[in-house]
C-alpha cells in the first residue's frame, strides 16, 4: 500500500507522525473518496434528515435557507441540465475564476468543490495526526472531528467563552503545543455567534510555524458585522477559508463550495481525492456570485425574520444566544431531545442537540409562516 503514495507525500505522513503500517488505512481515505461514512456526511445526515416527515411540516433543523437559489442561477441550472452528459469541466474553472474575482484572490488560490464539508475533511486528513491535533470550539460543528477519528487523530474540544459564546482563540492555541489544524466556524455553527477579525489575526500571528488555521466561512455572508478573511489568503498566510452556497445562496441540495488557500496548502488537500464537480452546483454558484445586489437582500430578510423571532423568546422569558445567523440556540430548560420530540409532535422539526449543552437545541430561521408556526408549537412545548 505504500507505493499508494508518493515520496513526498510519504514523508509527509511519516512527518505527521504516521507510520508505515498505517499507510494502508490513509491510502483506504484517498481511494474510497466519497464512499466513506464522514466523507459523505451520512453520520451528520441521520441528524438532520427525518424520514416519513408530513407534507406540511415545519423545517427548521438543518440550516437549509428556504428560497432557493435566486432566479439567474436557477435559470443556468436549467439551461444545463440538458448538457449533463458531459463533464463540462470549463465551468468548474469558470465557478472558480468567477469566485476568486469576487474574493479578492488569484485564481490558483480556489478550488471548488461540492460544498464546503467536502474540503473541511480533507484538511483535518492532511494537516492533523496522532501527534498533531484536530482543535475547535464546542459546541462548534462537528463534521472535522469524525475525520480525525478515522485516521487516528486527537480532537481537543475549547469550550466558548462564557458571556460572549465566540471562539476563545487563546484557550484553542494553548490547548496543545503543536496542533496540526485549528478550525474556526465564523459565525459558528451552532450558536450563531461571531469571532473578532482581531482574534483570528492573532491567532494567525501566535500559532506555532507549522499549524494550519481553518476558517470556515460558511455564514459569514449572513452577518452584518463579519468581516470576511480572504484577503489574508491572498496575503499567503496559513490560512485555508472555506465558502458554500449551501446557505445564504440556497443551494443545499446543489452542492458548490470552495476552499481559497495558497497553492501548496490547496495541493495537498487535493492528495486526498478528486472528480468533477456537479455541473449545476458550478453554473448555480457563478450565476448567484453575479448577482451583485443578492447577499445584501438576502442577509436583510433572514436578518429581518431572524430579530422579529429573537425578540419574541425575550418577550416570553425563553433564554437564547443572540445570533448573526441563519440559526439560533435556545434553552429549553430540560433534555433538548425530549423539546425536540415534543416540537416534532406539532410538525415542527428544529435542529439537534450538542452533548455540552443538553437542553439547548438548535434552531434554523425559516420563512415568516415557518417561524410563526415554530412560536406557536414552542409556547406550547417550552410550558408544556
Amino acid at each position: 500500500m505504500t507505493s499508494f503514495f508518493t515520496p513526498q507525500q510519504s514523508a509527509d505522513l511519516l512527518k505527521r507522525g504516521f507510520s508505515r503500517r498505517s499507510f494502508g488505512r490513509l491510502a483506504t481515505v484517498a481511494a474510497a473518496g466519497a464512499a466513506l461514512p464522514f466523507y459523505n456526511e451520512r453520520a451528520l445526515a441521520q441528524l438532520s434528515m427525518v424520514r416519513n416527515m408530513p407534507p406540511d411540516a415545519v423545517k427548521i433543523n438543518a440550516n437549509e435557507n428556504p428560497m432557493g437559489p435566486c432566479p439567474e442561477a436557477a435559470d443556468a441550472i436549467y439551461n444545463v441540465v440538458k448538457k449533463g452528459g458531459r463533464y463540462l469541466y470549463e465551468e468548474t474553472f469558470a465557478m472558480r475564476d468567477t469566485l476568486a474575482q469576487v474574493c479578492g484572490v488569484k485564481a490558483e488560490y480556489v478550488t471548488p468543490y461540492a460544498g464546503s464539508s467536502d474540503p473541511l475533511h480533507r484538511a483535518v486528513l492532511s494537516f492533523s495526526s496522532k501527534e498533531r491535533p484536530f482543535v475547535k470550539a464546542d459546541p462548534g460543528y462537528e463534521a472535522g472531528e469524525r475525520a480525525a477519528k478515522f485516521i487516528g487523530a486527537a480532537t481537543l474540544n475549547v469550550p466558548l467563552r462564557k458571556g460572549t459564546w465566540d471562539h476563545d482563540v487563546k484557550a484553542m492555541l494553548a490547548a496543545h503545543p503543536t496542533p496540526g489544524l485549528i478550525y474556526i466556524c465564523n459565525p459558528n455553527n451552532p450558536t450563531g455567534t461571531l469571532t473578532s477579525r482581531a482574534d483570528i489575526e492573532w491567532l494567525l500571528a501566535n500559532k506555532p510555524k507549522e499549524t494550519v488555521l481553518l476558517l470556515d466561512e460558511a455564514y459569514t455572508h449572513l452577518s452584518v458585522n463579519a468581516v470576511p478573511c480572504t484577503d489574508l489568503v491572498a496575503q499567503d498566510k496559513d490560512l485555508i477559508v472555506l465558502r458554500t452556497f449551501s446557505k445564504l445562496y440556497g443551494m443545499a441540495g446543489l452542492r458548490a463550495g470552495a476552499a481559497i488557500a495558497r497553492p501548496d496548502l490547496l495541493d495537498k488537500m487535493k492528495d486526498w481525492s478528486a472528480g468533477a464537480m456537479p455541473v449545476t452546483g458550478m453554473v448555480g454558484a457563478t450565476a448567484s456570485l453575479k448577482v451583485t445586489s443578492l447577499v445584501a437582500e438576502r442577509r436583510r430578510i433572514i436578518g429581518d425574520i431572524r430579530e422579529d423571532t429573537l425578540s419574541w423568546l425575550a418577550a416570553k422569558n425563553i433564554e437564547f444566544i443572540p445570533s448573526e445567523s441563519n440559526k439560533f440556540m435556545m434553552n429549553a430548560k430540560r433534555p433538548g431531545m425530549e423539546f425536540y420530540k415534543a416540537m416534532a409532535q406539532e410538525k415542527v422539526y428544529i435542529g439537534r442537540v450538542w452533548p455540552v449543552w443538553p437542553t439547548w437545541v438548535r434552531v434554523t430561521v425559516g420563512t415568516r409562516d415557518e417561524m410563526a408556526k415554530f412560536k406557536s408549537a414552542c409556547l406550547k412545548c417550552y410550558n408544556a
